[in-house]
């Protein structure tokens, strides 16, 4: 499966690659406060990103809205763009309801929807949900296996396979993904992280990465806002970046916070973005803020809306939906997992 086959131009619809995944786009957008925003916000973020020439929309299941649910109203308010679910809980759904939801959206929005299998925090599942959470990778595992024999779905589907990543950080989660998944997503890690997480999947495997942002002009601004984004992102990473080299974590030193979140202009920004490219990602979703919210983001929370105009400046630096820059990105590579990382 080449990289372009993976990956897709923004824009493209149809399905790629053997598995069936919906096209991606080399650049997306996570919806990091979406859980926060009331309907009609849901909406416009979809429309804007669409019109902005993404080729994903991101979302993750935590504290709010269900994920098939939302990702309904996602698909619905928008006509091309595909519409990821980047943390689909595997203790909110048994496996048989995951896939008759998968297959239901597909059903209604051919081509459009992927699923990111997440397994949860132990407080989630125990306190919230009443389960018992047990360790991730065979968890996974399980679910992947249960997914592949799940009977339900709308008539003629059941049967029919749902494409799926897993979302993953450790290096056991990773390679789970590798063997049951089309796939993985990476949430906020560096790019030496990128590189590594290539070389588990291996070159036929999607590789996706949220990249942490903090956009603006003045580098004081966007580093205190990143400092707290960093520290925010710690306890689900803390022991992970202490094996791989980094010292200054509670709180997260500067070099610290400058590998797990990009921030200042949107020059600089980009040049992380091409950084996950070269150390093999297929595709790289921008989690986004602006120090002091002007454009409704609320600042570090990100609850306050959409930042449609940060997806604007940096959609354009990128060269999203113009045919250049990302399009042209795309054809530089004869596998996945070409580039310096693959």
């Amino acid at each position: 499966m080449s990289r372009t086959d993976a990956a897709g131009e923004p824009g493209r619809t149809g399905r790629t690659g053997p598995t069936g995944l919906p096209p991606l786009g080399r650049v997306g957008v996570w919806a990091g406060g979406a859980d926060g925003w009331p309907v009609a916000e849901l909406r416009r973020a979809a429309a804007a990103a669409e019109r902005l020439g993404y080729g994903t929309l991101w979302f993750g299941e935590a504290h709010g809205r269900e994920a098939m649910a939302q990702a309904a109203l996602l698909l619905a308010a928008s006509g091309r763009i595909t519409v990821a679910c980047g943390m689909a809980d595997v203790y909110a759904r048994d496996a048989v309801t995951t896939a008759a939801g998968a297959r239901t959206l597909d059903e209604a929005f051919p081509g459009r929807f992927l699923t990111t299998l997440w397994e949860s925090h132990p407080s989630l599942a125990r306190d919230v949900r009443g389960h018992t959470h047990r360790p991730a990778a065979e968890t996974l595992r399980a679910y992947l296996a249960a997914l592949d024999a799940a009977p339900f779905g709308p008539p003629g589907s059941p049967g029919t396979r749902v494409p799926r990543l897993v979302s993953a950080l450790e290096r056991d989660v990773l390679e789970a993904a590798a063997h049951g998944a089309d796939g993985a997503l990476v949430f906020g890690l560096p790019v030496e992280h990128t590189r590594e997480a290539r070389r588990l999947l291996g070159p036929e495997r999607l590789l996706a990465v949220v990249q942490l942002c903090v956009l603006g002009p003045d580098r004081a601004a966007t580093g205190a806002a990143a400092a707290q984004l960093a520290a925010a992102a710690m306890p689900n990473r803390r022991e992970l970046l202490r094996r791989s080299g980094h010292r200054e974590l509670d709180p997260p030193g500067p070099e610290t916070v400058d590998a797990l979140v990009a921030h200042g202009d949107a020059g600089t920004l980009a040049a992380r973005v091409r950084a996950h490219w070269a150390a093999g990602a297929d595709h790289v979703a921008l989690h986004v803020i602006t120090p002091d919210g002007p454009d409704g983001t609320g600042g570090v929370s990100g609850t306050g809306g959409a930042p449609v105009g940060a997806w604007a400046e940096l959609g354009a630096e990128l060269g999203v939906g113009t045919g250049t820059g990302v399009g042209a990105e795309l054809g530089t590579g004869t596998g996945v997992g070409a580039g310096t990382g693959g």
